[in-house]
């Protein structure tokens, strides 16, 4: 099985890229936010949880989500493997992810990380949330929050993968198809 991690900062493009390499490479896509909201939306014990915190404005604790990815990864061991987007976040959400992995005798086979510039970040930011409408998104405070987050408690996972020797950094600049196919040269690599 093809097990990849895309990481990278707010905005680097994990999102829509995951989405095309899920596409290319027949993976089942884990977005921690879209699994949380199937598993509200379909009322499971999890779900349920979650809805809890959520509407107290508590974040969702790695115990809940970790659950969930583990309940997706059971229901889609027929596939041809998974790619995570957004996560792990956090060391401990690393290593359990390896845990729950090797309870299936999976591994991760390797992980790509987006590098781009902040104030690239900013404006993709920024621009998302004019489309959407999200006013978190186009202000500068949060985006400057999100990055602190990120560089305090993501960024030191690149280390953690590097040291496992499957961490590949790539230049998440550009247009979305040329970090398409530089992200697809270097899973097929790997195959």
């Amino acid at each position: 099985m093809l097990n990849i991690i895309l990481f990278g900062p707010p905005g680097a493009g994990k999102g829509t890229q995951a989405i095309k390499l899920s596409e290319k490479y027949g993976l089942v896509h884990i977005s921690t936010g879209d699994l949380l909201r199937a598993e509200v939306k379909a009322e499971t014990e999890l779900g349920k949880a979650a809805k809890s915190l959520m509407d107290k404005g508590i974040l969702v604790s790695d115990e809940i989500v970790t659950g969930m990815i583990d309940s997706k990864i059971s229901k889609s061991l027929s596939g041809k493997g998974f790619i995570f987007d957004g996560f792990p976040r956090t060391l401990p959400q690393a290593e359990s992810l390896d845990n729950i992995l090797s309870k299936y005798s999976l591994a991760i086979t390797i992980t790509l990380a987006l590098e781009v510039e902040e104030e690239e970040l900013y404006k993709r930011i920024s621009l998302r949330g004019k489309i959407s409408g999200r006013v978190d998104d186009q202000d500068r405070n949060t985006f400057l929050k999100r990055m602190q987050v990120y560089n305090a408690e993501t960024s030191p996972l690149k280390s953690f993968y590097k040291n496992k020797g499957i961490l590949v950094l790539l230049n998440g600049a550009g247009s979305i198809e040329d970090i398409f196919n530089s992200l697809s040269r270097e899973i097929d690599k790997k195959l």
